[in-house]
């Protein structure tokens, strides 16, 4: 019986790998049409150099759908790119285990990190309603606590990603009665943003996402950043709809040309029409610092993306964390290779800290 269990084991192990790979194939195919359709074919000879570096450095050619989708963007093959299904499935289990999974509880967050940094107001969790310092809230008070200082608030659930599972909510409205049919998760307060962002999205709050790793010496660094823009139809930042725009992990300033979803570029934000160039984040240094000192105090998880905006004093107000499989891949694409000191490429190896994957695929 435990042979048999075993077997099953391995079957359906092997079957979560099969789909996951094949839902990147498809997602890096698709992707990869729409940036050659708009600039052109990608030269032969980069095709081949992305085989290649995913077959003999990373050690399986079913890698190389990504590392295309980046030379793509890029214009050129690099050496060092990670591949976001490597990534996924080799580096997170080595770099981050269970311990990044961690972010995906909320609530947790503010406690955990021990930082006033993130905009938490209340918790609701299993059926419990709680203020920011985790004393019993009764229901006719969250009002107060929600719109204490605007007309709007924000409930995200637990592992809500790519904006889904957030919800604005409204003091005209609000029924707190309504609590019940609500998952796990935390209110956050409204953020009056920086007006140089307002400028680009006035509905919605827009977002940066700074990346930062701990490397085996323990120092934490930035790795990358891109700041994201919702749209006029949308309440919040959402994934299937954002605009993506580089930002310069030195200086703060945008790149020139932003992404769609769809990853063709655009010069311009496509409904208030206010340019990238030139424009740099507001209290980018304050940022970059805020996430650092925050990653110093959780370095068990050895990459995380952070989300934060800039409010109207420039000062930084983290939103959440994001330790589980953290996209790489927009920033890989548009200022990577961002991790090619980190020895990730070695990771499928016999000789380091996980087994190596089996072929056709890990």
């Amino acid at each position: 019986m435990a042979t048999l269990d075993v077997v099953a084991d391995r079957a359906l192990r092997r079957a979560g790998a099969f789909r996951f790979h094949r839902r990147h194939r498809g997602e890096a195919a698709a992707l990869l049409a729409a940036i050659e359709a708009e600039r052109g074919p990608s030269a032969p000879a980069t095709a081949r150099a992305c085989d290649a570096w995913a077959g003999d450095v990373l050690g399986w050619r079913g890698y190389a759908p990504w590392l295309r989708v980046y030379a793509a963007v890029a214009g050129e093959f690099r050496e060092g790119w990670i591949p976001d299904n490597y990534y996924g499935r080799v580096v997170l289990p080595a770099v981050q285990g269970p311990y990044g999974e961690v972010s995906k509880l909320k609530p947790l967050s503010r406690r955990l990190l021990q930082s006033d940094l993130f905009a938490d107001v209340a918790y609701w969790v299993n059926g419990g309603l709680y203020d920011r310092d985790l004393r019993h809230l009764d229901h006719a008070g969250l009002a107060s606590v929600l719109f204490a200082g605007s007309d709007r608030a924000v409930f995200k659930s637990d592992d809500s990603i790519q904006g889904a599972g957030v919800r604005v909510l409204h003091r005209s409205g609000f029924d707190p009665d309504q609590l019940g049919g609500l998952p796990s998760g935390v209110f956050q307060s409204w953020v009056d943003q920086h007006p140089l962002l307002a400028g680009f999205t006035p509905g919605s709050v827009a977002t940066m996402r700074v990346t930062t790793v701990v490397t085996d010496d323990g120092v934490a660094s930035v790795r990358a950043a891109y700041l994201r823009f919702g749209r006029a139809a949308d309440t919040h930042v959402r994934s299937d709809s954002h605009v993506r725009v580089a930002v310069d992990t030195t200086t703060g300033r945008l790149a020139d040309h932003g992404l769609t979803p769809r990853w063709t570029r655009v010069d311009a934000h496509p409904d208030s029409g206010a340019g990238f160039t030139g424009t740099t984040v507001p209290g980018f240094d304050g940022c970059v610092a805020a996430v650092l000192q925050l990653h110093r105090g959780m370095p068990f998880a050895r990459c995380v993306g952070w989300d934060l905006t800039v409010d109207a004093d420039e000062r930084p107000v983290v939103l959440e964390w994001n330790a589980g499989h953290n996209d790489i891949k927009f920033s890989e694409a548009t200022q990577g290779p961002c991790f090619a000191d980190m020895g990730w490429e070695r990771l499928w190896r016999p000789a380091a800290r996980i087994p190596a994957p089996r072929r056709p695929g890990p």
